[in-house]
């Protein structure tokens, strides 16, 4: 199980863990989710403005899991045996890329939105009344071990960290028990890990295929003449990968001409845009970050007269990108999303406040603000549920019931406590400087599949060394 063998190595880690009974096992039923609405912890009360108009303060549609102990009995207790807690703070670490000097400020969103959240929660009483601290660490992409090692030493859980090497860390971080609730996963070693949940799973052998269907839809011809484009790094190398394996079901077909460029960047794109030209390639799928390397490429691609459909992931969804496009260069750039485009935010209470929370903390947002706010709120709940006798043990066995999450509404349901990926998502497409739905048709609505989880096999799977519950053993400590 993810998190059973916490307990075995405890002493050798030398963390004073103290299990809790406040859950099930990953083994057994979850089904606390069930009996509680559509969030673990959640409300049926109807979102307000979010900061307490009414009885309970909302984040969306979701009773915020902060504020002051409601009784005696979740009062904060002396002498807490956890690292990270005592009786009035709780020390939780987070951090991104930001140093990475290719491309500076990586993910800091995921953590101007943690900073932002923390604050949030603390102005309502912390949780249970404990003041939470956050420990900021900058992996800068090859920095991670170090981070990791210092977060070890210092705080009582992982909460929103963003760390693209993630798959560097997990020997550090397990050997010293450190569970974490990142805002994204990227390696197979990392997501499907021990000790790890995330409010938007993206599972080494799971991948979420709806947007292959709704692509084939829109581009039915186009798709037959496809391609890849990827970075010489392993996360952009294991996403295609998944891509390729995942996409043939729905009518790709992959033509001989994939090429790999250098993560680093290069210093003249429009080569790699001739040989995708002669090979005939009508769509594009790429894999890597969209500044300043799809930008430059873009570019380059318009001075040769390139112009096919180019497929990105969510990490595009960035306004920087869209503000990029004036020229126009952009405008063939699809995309998938499972969050409610900020777009839209006038009609989704919980984009709406996102926004308002971060931007008002002085933040940048971006759609992993997004998803490092929903993973911050699944981990808050979790927290809440433990009341006083706060416990790593104790939340970890709280999210493994968290079977039905949207963080308030932010995103499409996802199962974090069966490391499941969202079944529902949405298409769009840069016009301009701005970004438009394009599927399903009517805005709001998103593409739902509940056969489109395709369970995945090969190298990327085999790299995780799975158990029969998925959970990586790759890098467990010795028994």
């Amino acid at each position: 199980m993810r998190h059973t063998w916490l307990h075995r190595f405890a002493a050798l880690a030398a963390l004073a863990v103290v299990a809790a009974a406040c859950g099930s096992d990953r083994g057994d039923d979850p089904t606390a989710a069930e009996d509680t609405g559509d969030e673990a912890g959640g409300s049926d009360t109807t979102a307000t403005d979010g900061e307490g108009s009414g009885d309970a303060v909302m984040f969306g549609d979701l009773e915020s899991p902060c504020g002051e102990a409601e009784d005696d009995s979740d009062a904060a207790a002396a002498g807490a045996a956890e690292q990270g807690v005592t009786d009035s703070e709780i020390v939780i670490g987070y951090g991104d890329d930001a140093g990475f000097a290719t491309s500076p400020g990586l993910s800091h969103e995921a953590s101007d939105a943690i900073e932002a959240m923390i604050d949030w929660c603390n102005d309502q009483g912390g949780i249970n009344g404990r003041q939470l601290v956050g420990n900021y660490y900058d992996a800068a992409i090859t920095d991670v071990v170090n981070a990791t090692t210092q977060a070890c030493g210092e705080v009582f859980m992982l909460v929103g960290d963003a760390w693209a090497l993630d798959s560097g860390q997990e020997e550090t971080r397990l050997g010293c028990g450190l569970p974490a609730v990142p805002t994204y996963s990227v390696s197979p070693e990392f997501a499907n890990a021990p000790l790890m949940y995330q409010a938007v799973p993206n599972p080494a052998d799971i991948y979420p295929g709806a947007w292959a269907a709704q692509l084939a839809e829109l581009f039915p011809d186009e798709i037959t003449r496809a391609t890849v484009m990827y970075g010489n790094f392993a996360a952009t190398i294991d996403t295609k990968d998944k891509v390729l394996q995942v996409f043939d079901d729905y009518g790709f077909q992959w033509l001989d001409c994939p090429i790999e460029y250098n993560i680093a960047g290069e210093p003249d794109w429009k080569p790699f845009a001739q040989r995708l030209s002669d090979c005939g390639a009508e769509v594009v799928y790429y894999s890597g970050q969209p500044y300043p390397l799809m930008q430059n490429l873009l570019d380059d691609a318009a001075q040769v007269g390139y112009d096919p459909i180019w497929l990105a992931e969510s990490n595009a969804y960035l306004q920087s990108f869209a503000d990029w496009n004036a020229t126009g260069n952009g405008d063939r750039v699809y995309l998938r999303t499972s969050f409610t485009p900020f777009e839209q935010a006038d009609s989704n209470p919980a984009t709406q406040q996102y926004l308002d929370i971060v931007t008002e903390h002085g933040g940048d947002t971006s759609q992993l603000g997004e998803q490092a706010t929903s993973s911050f709120l699944l981990w808050a709940t979790a927290a809440k549920e433990c009341g006083a006798d706060l416990t790593r043990q104790c939340v970890l066995d709280e999210l493994s019931q968290v079977t039905s999450w949207t963080g308030g509404g932010l995103h499409a349901e996802t199962n974090p406590g069966e490391n499941l990926p969202p079944e529902c998502s949405m298409i769009l497409k840069l016009e301009g400087t701005a970004f438009v739905q394009v599927h399903p048709e009517e805005e709001g609505e998103f593409y739902c599949d509940p056969d489109s989880r395709v369970e995945l096999t090969g190298r990327v799977v085999d790299q995780a060394e799975l158990d029969e519950n998925r959970i990586s053993t790759k890098f467990q400590p010795q028994q």
